[in-house]
Parts: C-alpha cells; structure tokens; sequence
C-alpha cells in the first residue's frame, strides 16, 4: 500500500519545528511553498516532548504544527519517536540501555539507545503509539506512519539480561529440542555440548573465536527482535488508521550489515531506504546506483521511498565534503530513475545545535541567498515536471544474488582469508555492470528468478539445499549462471556441505575444488590469454579446480595452480553456469569476462557509451545522468524531453553534469521531423 498523497513525486524530508522558535516555523511554510516541497516526515526525535512524564501525553504544540503544515498544502509522514526514549525513562528503567558484546553497558544521550527485548521498552512503546495513533487518526495532515527509526544502525545486537532471556526463547521456538540445536552448531567441537536451555548464553566477547553457527544464530535473532518491535507498533496502527501505510526507514539497503531486508520487506507495507554518499568514495554514485537498485528489488520491484539523502555535506564522515554544484540533484534524480516515488532528505532546516549542526539541509545555515537553496528550488520544479514517473516500474534483465545470511557468516572469524569480503565481490561485480549499463535486480538464492538471463552470484558462500536446487533448476531452463569463488561453501548452520567444495553447487558447476589456495596481500597471478584480448590477472584468490563436466575458458598461466581452469563454463540443460576462481584485476579484466556471459546470453545493452554516462530506463522515460566534465550524445532515444519539452528524435545530448529525461512518445504516423 503506497500513501495516495502526495499525487506526484514525494519531495521534503524530516522536519524538526521542536528545534526552532514560531518565527522560524512561520518562515518555514513559505519557503516549503515556494520550493515545492509536498511531505515531510514529522516527530521522529520528540518522544520528551509528546510525553514529558510518564502517561503524560502533550500533542498540544504538535497539533500547531500539523494544523500549519495541512494549511500549506504539506503531507505529513508521522513518526513514532522510539528511536530516542526520553531522559526519565532512562533513569526510571536503567536496565533498557544496550549492552555490547563486551559487556559494556552504554548510557544516556545518543540515538537507538533502548533494547528492543526490554519489556519496559516494549511497554512505554505500546502505551506511547496507541496514543499517538488515537489522537491523530482522522488528522488531514497525516499520510503515512513512520514507524522508529533506522533500525539496526547503530545499535545491531544487544547482550544485556532481557536480550538473553529472549534468546533463550527464540532457541526454543527455534530447535524445540535441546539436542538438535546441538547438532545444528556443531558443539562436540571444543565440548561445548549444552545439556539445559538456562546453559546457553549470548556469544559474548571472547579471547578465542567463538562458535560460528551461534553467532550465525544470534544475528538472526538480533534482528528478528528489531522487527518484532516495529511489529509491536506496526499493528496498533493498522488497528486504529487502516488506511494508512506504515513503514520505517532503512539505515541503507547496502550499507547496514545487521537487518535481513528479505525478511523485513514482508512486514512494510511500503519500502523505505536512506541514503548518504561515502563523500571521499570515488565514483560514489555507482554506491548510490547499487543502493537505489537494492532498495527497488527489497520492494519486489514496486515504487518505493527515497526516506533520507542530503542536500550537501553529512556530518559523521572522516571528511564531510560538500557537494559539487549540481550533485544533489543526480543523486536525486537517480533514485528517481531506479525506482523512488519520493526525494526526501534529512533534513529540512540545518540544525544550530546538537550533534549534527554540520550536517546539511534544504534550508542551509547560508539562507535562501545562496546556490543550495536554489538548487533545491530548481529540484522541486524537476520532480513536479516528472509526476507522470510515480508508480511506473524498472525492468532487468540480470539479477545478483544478495543474501544478509551470507553476507554475516562470510565475516565471521578464521576464514582462509582476511581479505575474503562479501561486499568486496559484491561492489565489483556491479561497478562491471553499471559501466556496462546494464540496469540490474538482486533476488534471494530462493527466490523465483525465472524471468533474468543472467543471474550472478559474486559471494553466496552460504548456500542452502534450496537455494542451490534453485539455481540448478534455473540453469536447466535455460539460464545463464555466473557464479564467483568461495560459494557454495556451507549451509544454513555455517557447516561444510558434504565432499569436495563448492559443494551445494559442485554438480551445477561440473567441477569441484581440491583445495584453497588464497593470495598474499598484494600478490596477483597471470591467467591464460586469447589472441586481441589484454592481459589478465587474478588478485586475492586462486584455487585447484578439477572439472567434471565444464570446460576451460581461462586458466592459471602461473602461481600456486598454473595450468588449472581460472574461468570455466558448464553447459547444462538448456542454460549454462560458469565460474570464475579469482578476482581479475585492472582496466575492463571483470567487464570482458562478464561481456562473454552476458552476450552469451543475449544481454542487450548500449555499445560506445562513456562509462560516466548512466542510462536507466523506467517505465517509458529515459534517464540520462552525465557525471562526467564532458557532454555526452546519447543515440536512439527518441521522444520529449520533460524539463524544456524539446523533441528528441533519435539523439540526445546531454550537458556536462547535467540530467536529461526523455518520455519515450512516438511521433504520431505521418508527422515529419
């Protein structure tokens, strides 16, 4: 369910009225009008200011605040402010405070700073919410709930007493007897055989490693008892305001480790993402693409919301860079492109105090007299000319395997090697694509991925049966699989899978791996090469492959396994899997090899474009984001231009910098050009 208001595109962000005097908030309607700003999220911080004591509620200054904004044509986005429990409720239930893994107790004053297994947390919440909900359920104002905020970030996984209780019920639920949580962890090694539940602790800091399979189980659980408390909100709301959607804002889809977004997605009933360049990254709108894409594909491909970005500098990076003039407003529009029916920022007016008073807003501390106001006056003018993108959708032809699970058991301790990272291969995998401009999906190994050409598994080094079976099957019918090194490796309990890696995918493969042989820091090995293709080079891994059944595309040319398959390819059913044993460094090396695969495959994509040119279709409007310092023409695009209504007819050329959106409208038959 995706809130009916705004009609066109979300612009805003979250809008802070505590912070500020009645003059400023006056002010503030005005400018929201003449930027053109449509929602903004409300109340996310002000939990001390709704409810100064306890069972004390004073929605009295937020009604002010509503009543103006519904009066100025604003949508609200109404938050449920848990992420921040007031100061006397800390002090009257100190026990709600996290606990580290090393036992560390934190205090008062920061954000996320109340354990989701507390039950006075849990209580204060209900009791809070249904207020919330009670008091502004027929409001005008009010679009959507918000519920919380940016789960897992920072706070992933607690240990204090209420987390381990809780734990020690999901381990029941989960294993019902004590025996078979004993076989799925393995704990005859280092006789670690639990007789009673009242045995089990959490995996607490350690001198030594601590076993994989709990901690594997520990992340579930961590995040599983996140959900259950945004359920706990969730539901009174839907009790009291049906018609309203709920959701909460990711902490970003590829940048927050600890949340299972999978499993998270079920509970939304529409998908919300934050997202904040890694300033100093170079080339951070590939991180911004990929985030973006995540986030569509989180959602089931249907619109969803950008929640949070910034309109220049944040202020929790090493070195906070500005944004270039005109960089917000690619940023925007690429989220746009790839699936956002909203562009909303944190925040709306840049804080004078506090622990973000560096960080940026649409209102920057300059005023309206400076070039970042003008360019947020100029991106709502952009959004309003591109209403008719909302609900539309993006189409890909290829899918990347992205799995949460896997992402954590990769990342535990005592792997062959430290530079072994599911992000790692997973970043380059689609960096190769985007400068291919192809636009991509990512899905679950279990999910249906029949309708892909191409799916990639740059890192599934957790495999279940299913999943496995799954690709297999997908191959059979006729589907090109790519699959990187170290995957297939263990099952859901971060056991080996039976007989000679990869094992859930040996069959799939037609090949087996006699043993690892991980690379030096820095050290890079030749592979094969073919007559007009440049040299290419392995970093980080190399391996003994056996085929049974693929055939060679490149081998080892030296190191530890020259004259064994490096890229091979297995052709079965009707589809074909292939895999690469290494990370092929330098210049287009990935891009040739996934060329092959993607031709194969009959992958179309543009031939010729430069690579900082990203080119994203949805629906029938064209994106044409140029991120070079060069303008760039575009060839086969032809209809009109949204933001100066020029008719494009087969060429578009796009400014320096710039964004170009093209609807794809034929001429009618017998016009002339």
């Amino acid at each position: 369910m995706y809130p009916e208001r705004p009609a066109g595109l979300a612009f805003g962000g979250d809008y802070n009225p505590e912070q500020w005097p009645r003059e400023v908030l006056e002010e503030d309607a005005a400018l929201m009008r003449e930027a053109g700003v449509n929602l903004v999220s409300l109340g996310m911080f002000s939990w001390a200011l709704m409810e100064p004591a306890e069972g004390r509620y004073d929605f009295g200054w937020l009604d002010e605040i509503l009543d103006r904004l519904h009066a100025a044509g604003v949508a609200v986005d109404l938050a449920t402010p848990t992420a921040a429990p007031p100061a006397w409720f800390v002090a009257a239930h100190p026990d709600v405070l996290p606990v580290t893994r090393e036992g560390v107790r934190i205090g008062f004053g920061g954000r996320q700073s109340a354990c989701s297994s507390a039950p006075a947390f849990r209580e204060a919440t209900a009791r809070l919410v249904r207020a919330l909900g009670e008091h502004y359920r027929d409001h005008p104002a009010v679009a959507m709930w918000h519920v919380h905020n940016e789960y897992g970030a920072p706070l992933g996984e607690c240990y204090c007493e209420h987390s381990v209780a809780a734990w020690r019920g999901w381990l029941r639920a989960t294993y019902q007897e004590i025996s078979a949580l004993n076989d799925a962890w393995g704990t005859t090694f280092w006789g670690q055989t639990y007789t009673d539940w009242s045995q089990i602790d959490a995996p607490r800091f350690n001198h030594t490693v601590v076993n994989p399979a709990q901690r594997l189980d520990y992340a579930r659980f961590s995040d599983g008892q996140h959900r259950e408390h945004y359920a706990l909100q969730r539901d009174i709301l839907r009790e009291l305001t049906p018609h309203l959607p709920v959701t909460t804002n990711f902490a970003g889809t590829v940048n927050c480790k600890s949340t299972d977004l999978w499993q998270w997605a079920r509970e939304l009933d529409v998908v919300a993402n934050d997202h904040y360049l890694r300033a100093e990254q170079p080339d951070n709108h590939i991180d911004l693409a990929m985030s973006a894409d995540l986030a569509r594909s989180v959602a089931g491909g249907a619109p969803w919301m950008l929640m949070e970005h910034s309109a220049g500098a944040v202020n929790w990076q090493p070195r906070n860079l500005a944004k270039r003039p005109g960089e917000m407003r690619r940023n925007s529009l690429a989220h746009v492109a790839r699936g956002s029916d909203s562009v909303l920022f944190f925040q709306w007016r840049a804080s004078r105090f506090g622990a973000e008073k560096f960080h940026s807003g649409l209102v920057p501390h300059a005023g309206t007299d400076s070039g970042q106001w003008r360019e947020v006056v100029r991106l709502g003018a952009d959004l309003r000319r591109l209403a008719g993108v909302r609900g539309s959708r993006v189409r890909a032809e290829v899918a990347l395997v992205w799995d949460w699970e896997s992402y954590w058991a990769l990342e535990l301790d005592w792997r062959p090697s430290v530079d072994l990272s599911f992000r790692e291969r997973m970043d380059a995998f689609y960096e190769a694509l985007w400068r291919e401009h192809v636009t991509v999906d990512f899905v679950h190994p279990s999910a249906d991925i029949s309708g892909y050409r191409v799916v990639v598994a740059p890192s599934a080094y957790l495999l279940t049966e299913a999943g496995a079976k799954n690709l297999h099957r997908y191959v059979e019918a006729g589907g090109h699989l790519l699959v990187s090194y170290f995957s297939g490796i263990v099952d859901e309990h971060d056991a080996i899978h039976p007989g000679p890696h990869p094992g859930a995918l040996r069959e799939l493969l037609g090949l087996s791996v006699e043993e690892f042989h991980p690379l030096r820091q820095d050290e890079t090995v030749p592979l094969t090469t073919e007559p007009g293709t440049e040299d290419l080079r392995g970093r980080i891994w190399s391996e003994r492959v056996r085929p049974a059944g693929a055939v060679t595309v490149r081998a080892f040319a030296a190191g530890p396994d020259a004259g064994h398959p490096a890229f091979t390819r297995h052709d079965l059913g009707a589809g074909t899997a292939w895999y690469l044993s290494t990370a092929p460094t330098g210049g287009r090396a990935l891009r040739d090899l996934l060329g092959q695969v993607l031709d194969r495959a009959g992958v179309s994509r543009p031939r010729g474009l430069p690579e900082h040119l990203e080119l994203v279709r949805r629906g029938r409007h064209v994106f044409l984001i140029n991120h070079g310092d060069e303008p760039v023409t575009v060839e086969g695009v032809t209809g009109v231009s949204v933001f100066d209504g020029e008719r494009c007819d087969g060429r578009v050329t796009v400014a320096a910098g710039a964004v170009t959106v093209v609807e794809e409208i034929p001429r009618p038959e017998g016009e002339r050009a």
